[in-house]
């Protein structure tokens, strides 16, 4: 979910900031489509290539640390156990039933080596995020989101305020979505997104009427 929602939202408001910032620098409606369209291709590539390797680097990471804890399970035994029975004497056992559970888990080493890292690391080692999955993910919501701005000079419709008000719309209504999702007021989280994205546009369209009309 994270990189559709972040690469749909930053597709949105990056195509519809750039149209904006063209659009009020007096350019030709053909200049703003191959604009909105160049910046679309190369930032979902970007925005693709850019998570796959978050993730690579994150997973790679996992792993190392992995090996380490394997390492450390194999070469002090006694030592890990101990830390195993400090973790579930924080959850509220006893100390004679923590140790207990503790040598309980310790007798399968791939059991151990779970419990340690999802306490230390925060994740499960068996559970970890695909890469490709979310380059694919952030590239396809990127180029969907980037399209929004793009349509009603698509559809022969070249006006910017056009544009401008199918993004307030689209910006609200994926604020809103993502505020049902997590249980947020949806009015609070549509209006939080178009604030951002509105003030993003109006900062990109200022400086391009200023160079526009000062060229």
């Amino acid at each position: 979910m994270r990189p559709t929602v972040f690469g749909a939202v930053d597709g949105l408001v990056t195509n519809a900031s750039l149209i904006a910032g063209v659009g009020g620098g007096g350019v030709s409606a053909h200049t703003v489509v191959l604009t909105g369209v160049a910046a679309l291709v190369a930032g979902a590539f970007s925005m693709g290539t850019g998570e796959y390797v978050s993730v690579t680097n994150q997973n790679e990471l996992v792993h190392a640390e992995v090996a380490l804890e394997r390492t450390m399970l194999a070469r002090f035994p006694v030592a890990e156990q101990d830390e195993l029975a400090g973790y579930f004497r924080g959850y509220g056992a006893d100390p004679e039933t923590a140790a207990r559970m503790a040598d309980a888990v310790s007798r399968d080493p791939g059991t151990a080596l779970r419990v340690h890292t999802r306490e230390e690391l925060g994740v499960d080692p068996d559970e970890l995020p695909s890469a490709v999955r979310a380059g694919v993910a952030s590239l396809l919501a990127f180029s969907l989101g980037a399209l929004v701005p793009l349509l009603p000079y698509l559809f022969g419709y070249p006006v910017l305020a056009a544009t401008l008000a199918i993004t307030a719309v689209t910006l609200i209504a994926g604020g809103a979505a993502v505020g049902r999702l997590t249980g947020r007021s949806m009015l609070r989280s549509g209006l939080r997104q178009f604030a951002l994205g509105a003030l993003a546009i109006a900062v990109t369209f200022t400086i391009g009427s200023l160079i526009g009309h000062a060229a």
